[in-house]
């Protein structure tokens, strides 16, 4: 995680969307490489989060389903 990010769990997803998107334009505008270093371990860091909670919305959404409707057994 990098330092800079804060506690990413209290951004809602929609702003942590918006960072990446922002994020990763800046980071083909520039051409420093220690900047885009640090811009793509931010990135990093922002992705990492998406995709933790898209797992658990997964996960939740699978927990929910009732597997006897979707197997039908004679």
């Amino acid at each position: 995680m990098h330092p800079l990010a804060g506690n990413l769990s209290e951004i809602k997803d929609q702003e942590l969307e918006t960072k990446i998107f922002d994020l990763t334009k800046k980071y083909f505008m520039t051409v420093n490489p220690e900047v885009r270093q640090q811009m793509s371990m931010l990135l990093d860091s922002y992705n990492e989060e998406l995709k933790k909670r898209r797992n658990a919305n997964l996960a939740k959404i699978m927990a929910n389903k009732d597997l006897d409707k979707l197997v039908k057994v004679s």
